[in-house]
């Protein structure tokens, strides 16, 4: 995988985010094993609840095409970095890859590459409902 790739989308993406409360924006790129790229962004709205990632904003984008077969995803924010997945986020990923690996940025812009097992060390998975192998399998078209 070439990690320049889905970072650049990442920023990108980043310059659409709708932030006009945090003026946070933030860019993701996931890459998928068909090749395909899909962005996103952060949405905000002011009942702050209702807001979503852009690492979500993706991962939804892609499934919404039928793709769940994840390979890596991007993320950048210009004011923070690195910038990783907030909790939610990496526990959404979870569900299509939990060996994913996460690009981040270093301040100086350099690739940061990390696995989602080790950002969130102790998920909750489809085994924690009794339900293990019930949950679609990355690309199973399910």
């Amino acid at each position: 995988m070439e990690i320049s790739e889905p970072v650049e989308a990442a920023r990108d993406a980043a310059r659409r985010a709708y932030v006009p409360y945090s003026r946070f924006p933030v860019g993701a790129a996931l890459l998928t094993g068909d090749g395909r790229v899909f962005q996103g962004v952060n949405v905000e709205n002011a009942s702050y609840g209702l807001t979503i990632c852009a690492e979500r904003t993706a991962a939804v984008k892609a499934v919404s095409e039928g793709v769940r077969d994840f390979r890596a995803v991007a993320v950048v924010a210009e004011r923070a970095a690195p910038c990783p997945p907030c909790g939610a986020c990496l526990q959404f990923l979870l569900e299509f890859n939990p060996r994913l690996p996460v690009i981040l940025e270093d301040a100086a812009g350099r690739p940061l590459v990390r696995s989602l097992e080790e950002l969130l060390a102790v998920p909750f998975g489809a085994g924690h409902l009794g339900t293990a192998g019930a949950a679609a399998k990355p690309g199973d078209g399910a």
